[in-house]
C-alpha cells in the first residue's frame, strides 16, 4: 500500500446544532482512515473564538480500519463534551499517518443536509 496520510489535520469549521428530528440528531464526525499495520492513537483539540481550547479528547483507530468519531458523543479526560451551538475548530493529531474527513449532519430544516470534506 502507498504512503497515505499525515499526522496533523485541521478542521476550521465546526458547529453542532442542538436540533433533533424524529429520526436524526444534528452532529459532526471526524472520520479517520488508518491504512497502517498498527493502531493509530488519535488526539483532538477543540478551539473557540473566545474561549480557551478543550484538550484531552482521545480515540484509537485500529490498523487497516476506519473510525467515525462522533463529536456529540466523545468526552475528554475531564469528562467534558464538545459544546453545541458555538463555533469551533478542530486540530487532529495522530502518532502515525492517517487520513481525516469531516462530516456534518444538519437537521435544523425538514430537508436535512449532510456536508463532508477532507480536512487540511
Amino acid at each position: 500500500m502507498g504512503n497515505f496520510g499525515k499526522t496533523q489535520w485541521v478542521i476550521p469549521d465546526g458547529f453542532m446544532s442542538d436540533t433533533k428530528s424524529d429520526t436524526y440528531v444534528s452532529h459532526e464526525a471526524v472520520c479517520v482512515l488508518n491504512l497502517n499495520e498498527r493502531c493509530a492513537n488519535v488526539e483532538l483539540e477543540i478551539y473557540f473564538e473566545e474561549e480557551e481550547p478543550l484538550l484531552g479528547f482521545t480515540e484509537k483507530c485500529e490498523a487497516k480500519r476506519c473510525n467515525h468519531i462522533r463529536l456529540d458523543k466523545i468526552v475528554n479526560a475531564d469528562g467534558v463534551k464538545v459544546p453545541h451551538e458555538i463555533p469551533y475548530a478542530i486540530l487532529v493529531k495522530s502518532d502515525i499517518p492517517i487520513v481525516v474527513q469531516h462530516s456534518r449532519m444538519d437537521v435544523t430544516q425538514p430537508n436535512m443536509t449532510l456536508m463532508t470534506t477532507i480536512a487540511y
